[in-house]
This record gives C-alpha cells, structure tokens and sequence, in this order.
C-alpha cells in the first residue's frame, strides 16, 4: 500500500513543468509558496527537503493542502490547466506535511534572543505568525479565548472536510518549538491590552473577525434566523430533521454550513446566491459535493424578507430573481433585482453566511483606530494606532481564508521583526 501511494504521489508530481516563472506561485498562491521546486524535491523523492522549502513561507502544509480553494488558486494558475488537467497541487503539499508528521521532520528555529511577543488569538493566522516569529528567536505566548488552539480549523470547518485529530498534531508540532500558550484568555475579559503591552515588547492581534453580518431585511431578528460562522462556532443547531433551511451566501462558509445542516438531516437545504454560480467565491469542490449531496443552490436569487408566523419564527421568505449587469469601472457583473419577480418559499430556519466582522464589544474595550465595519486599522506595516501593537487577519479587513489569514499573519510577523532588531 506504501509503495501504492508513492507511485501516485510520484505520477502526480512528474506532471509538473517546473516552470521557471511560476505562475501557480506568483500569481496563484497567496503565501506565495514556491511551488515547483517543492515539487521537484517530491519528485526526487527528497520530502524532508520539499518541507523545508515550504516552511520558508507557510507552517500549514497538511492543512492548506487539504482545504485551500486550489482550484481558484495555484492549480487555477497553472500552465498545465491550460489544454488539460491542473497539477495537483494541493494534494502534493497535504502529502509533504503528512510525511513531516509522521516522520517527524525537525523544524529549525534561532536561540531566544530576549525579546517577547504576545499573539492574541490561535487561529491560522496567528498560528503562522507565532511560527514565524519564534523562527526568528523570540520569545512567543499565544493568548487564547478557549481550551484550544485552530481557531476557525477546529471550529469553522466541518470534521467531514478536515480532520480535528491532523489539526491537533499539527498544532502541537508547532508548539513544540517553544511556543507558549495562555489558555481561556480573552481579551477585554481576563485579559487587558494594557498588561499585554506592559510584559511584552510587542503585541499581534489576530483574534479573526467571526461575528456573521446581516442583511439589514425585514425579519432579520425572528427566532430562527442563524449566523453561520456562529452555528459552526458554538455547534449549538436546533433540530432540522424535516424542516426547510435557506443558508444564503456563496462562500466556504455558506458551503460549510448547508453540508452540515444537510447532513444533520433537514428535509430541504437550499443555498440562495445574488450571483451567478461562476461568481462563487467557495472552492468549486465544495459546491459540487454539496450538490451530490442534495444541498439545492438557487442562483441569481436574492432573499429580501423573513415572514413571521404567530409565534414570531421564521415561516416564510420572500425572495426576487437578480440580473447581472455591467456597470463602468467594475471588474465583474453586478446583481440587479428584477422588478416584479418576487416570489414566496416555505421555510423553517434561514442562516445568513454573507461575510463577517470583528465582536464589537471586544473591540470597544482595547481603545484602538478602528474603520469601516468595525475592523481595526492599521498601516502597511500591521501596525495599529498603539505604539507596540500590530494587527493581522481578517480582524484588519483581510480575506477571511486560510490561505490569506495565514499570509498576513506570516507577514505581520516579519515586520514586528523589523521593528524589534533595529
């Protein structure tokens, strides 16, 4: 079986052309990995080097290479995708971390050197960032608000798309550089920005932005109607068995969220989108394993009412059909709701899934610069308007994807760098 899979994983890597300008690096990956050469190493069937040539950029190999939207990313950028098939890409970085774990690869970090930096939050983001910075010798403590680190990787993403026992091992193979962890720390609660900044000599938050947005529609706050980042946050689901759920949105986490409640046995999932399905932000796998499973997607639909029944639930929704249309300047079409298309759905619970932003009341108890929705401002260096504190993730208004989270922590990272050698 061992042999079975090498020779899968060596076919897959030898269909790559190393190519010299690298678009499935350059243009395709957010961390900017160098993809043909960690795939060359594969092919020479050097894994430990293929993982330290990952590590220049990324700490989330079997993770990323699980759950990346590779299809709209690297392996949408690759030359081979062309007149035919993409490189696996994903496939090949999820195998380099498995082997890191279950050879145990050893990951090189500096001696300390004195300095100490507090990361607020577990998550991808600053579990990248904490990496980076204990590479580069610091002294790193991570707060967290749970009893565990992953963030959205434990609690955002469905078992049935990742595994929680590959994110545990993963997690405690960083933690075994000489990361610290502060558990049920939560800032503005038990734990003050003010001390953070006192014991350390620099602060990232990177605490993520997981309180879901509303629509602002007629019924809106009936019982019924869910968040989804806080259904798959909290698992605190009502009982969908013969009930009709609309779950709108177009993302990963509208997908995560209709597949689960799918799932938990619902008579009826829908997914209402504005756009078209080409415009879908979720990784195509996602939407097509959702449609093998029954999920129904309602695209160019647009929900603008939740209708209450006597007890102030949800028993109706009134949607309208969208067109799209070019308007100057714009990159992509726009959704218009067609006048006089309006139609009426039986439903039992709808869960919005349109986007997220920061907790406010977190937000209100640290006195910093904050912007549009909420999110924390910074400059092009992470920096906020506190001397020694930077910011990073979606909670600064970054793409709420791992991939993006993970860059802007590594990114974060290397400027509190800057900052502490000069």
């Amino acid at each position: 079986m061992k042999e079975e899979i090498i020779e899968k994983i060596n076919e897959k890597a030898n269909y790559c052309l190393n190519c010299k300008i690298k678009p499935c690096s350059k243009k395709g990956c957010p961390l900017e990995n160098d993809i043909p050469t960690f795939i060359k190493a594969v092919k020479e069937e050097n894994y430990e080097e293929a993982f330290n040539i990952l590590l220049e950029t990324t700490i989330l190999q079997p993770i990323c290479g699980r759950i990346c939207p590779h299809k709209s990313q690297c392996e949408g950028s690759c030359v081979r995708g062309i007149k035919g098939e993409s490189v696996q890409i994903g496939e090949l970085e999820a195998f380099v971390g498995d082997m890191a774990i279950k050879n145990n690869y050893k990951i090189n970090v500096k001696d300390l050197n004195g300095k100490k930096v507090a990361v607020v939050g577990g998550g991808p983001c600053g579990l990248t960032a904490s990496y980076f910075l204990r590479k580069e010798g610091y002294d790193v403590t991570i707060y967290e608000k749970y009893s565990y680190l992953g963030g959205l990787l434990v609690h955002g993403i469905p078992e049935f798309r990742l595994e929680k026992d590959l994110v545990n091992n993963w997690i405690n193979k960083i933690l075994s550089l000489g990361i610290n962890v502060e558990y049920n720390k939560e800032l503005g609660n038990n734990c003050t920005l003010e001390d953070l900044e006192e014991k350390y000599d620099a602060v990232l938050l990177a605490f993520g932005a997981n309180i879901s947005s509303k629509m602002n529609i007629p019924g809106e706050d009936l019982k019924g109607v869910y968040g989804g980042n806080e259904l798959l946050e909290f698992n605190l689901h009502p009982d969908y068995k013969g009930k009709k759920v609309a779950v709108i949105g177009g993302g990963n986490v509208a997908m995560d969220t209709a597949r689960t409640i799918n799932k938990m046995g619902a008579e009826k999932t829908y997914v209402i989108y504005r756009r078209a399905e080409e415009q879908m932000p979720a990784e195509r796998k996602e939407i097509e394993d959702a449609k093998k499973e029954g999920v129904e997607f309602l695209f160019q639909n647009n929900i603008v009412k939740i209708i209450p029944n006597d007890n102030n639930e949800v028993n109706k929704i009134e949607c309208i059909k969208t067109e799209l249309i070019q308007r100057p300047g714009e990159t992509r079409k726009s959704p218009v709701n067609i006048e006089g298309s309006n139609y009426i759905m039986d439903m039992d619970y709808v869960v919005m899934a349109i986007g997220s932003c920061p907790e406010k009341k977190v937000i209100d108890t640290i006195n910093i610069s904050t912007g549009k929705g909420g999110y924390i401002e910074c400059d092009e260096n992470y920096k906020t308007s506190r001397e020694k504190v930077f910011v990073a993730g979606d909670l600064s208004g970054e793409k709420s994807t791992v991939a993006y989270s993970a860059r802007s922590g590594g990114n974060a990272a290397k400027e509190i760098d800057k900052m502490l050698s000069i």
